[in-house]
């Protein structure tokens, strides 16, 4: 019991599972908005639009084939890994479910602001948990802890620049949106992975993750993997 509430256990899993949540409802409400989204939402979309698959059970796909590129970069996945990949698939196919669709342009904009300053302080829930990052983060941390010599922040617009494009040609939605979220998200992580960041102690590596030490934000070279 003390090792229980000296690792924060009970909090980091609500806040771990709080994001991830909330992360899918930010997917949804930026798809719902049909103003763009983020590069790796075009490729899940237009994979979705060639397959007839769910948005959410593309997700889910693309996320574990990303995960299987770690196995060379010698990450290891935490608990917050493996929840990642499945509940914000799930999530997002419930709230596009739920959402109405909306015309006025006012409105979609409004999803939108909505989508991307929810996705900000999303993110900050999850990696601030401290449990292990998504996926598409580790691949990009991974990558870096194996090849010191680049940055997060250029191996991270490589990825995403290859994803966007490939997602476009299968049909995804890039537009103004896509745009906002490339200037706003690295502001908004900036702001929230460190308000929501549970405060490292001896225990809080004792559940299995792979978040250990701290945790880099966006743009920046972390000093081991995340």
């Amino acid at each position: 019991m003390a090792l229980f509430r000296k690792s924060r256990l009970p909090r980091r899993l609500v806040q771990l599972y709080t994001g991830l949540a909330l992360y899918g409802i930010s997917m949804a409400l930026m798809i719902e908005s049909a103003l763009g989204l983020n590069p790796w939402d075009v490729l899940h979309q237009g994979l979705a639009t060639r397959t007839g698959l769910s948005f959410g059970t593309v997700t889910i796909g693309v996320g574990i084939g990303v995960l299987l590129l770690w196995l060379p970069l010698r990450q290891r996945p935490g608990l917050g890994t493996a929840s990642n990949v499945l509940v914000i698939g799930v999530v997002v196919d419930a709230a596009l479910a739920l959402l109405p669709t909306v015309a006025p342009i006012a409105a979609r904009i409004a999803l939108l602001l909505a989508g991307i300053v929810l996705n900000g302080v999303a993110t900050g829930l999850y990696l601030g948990a401290r449990l292990g990052p998504g996926p598409r983060d580790g691949l990009m941390t991974g990558f870096v802890a194996r090849h010191p010599r680049y940055t997060v922040r250029r191996v991270r617009t490589v990825i995403e620049v290859a994803v966007l494009a490939l997602g476009w040609l299968l049909g995804g939605t890039a537009g103004v949106g896509t745009v906002a979220y490339a200037l706003a998200i690295g502001p908004l992580a900036n702001l929230f992975i460190p308000l929501f960041t549970v405060p490292a102690t001896p225990s809080t590596t004792a559940f299995p993750t792979a978040a250990a030490g701290p945790i880099p934000l966006p743009g920046t070279a972390p000093p081991g993997p995340a």
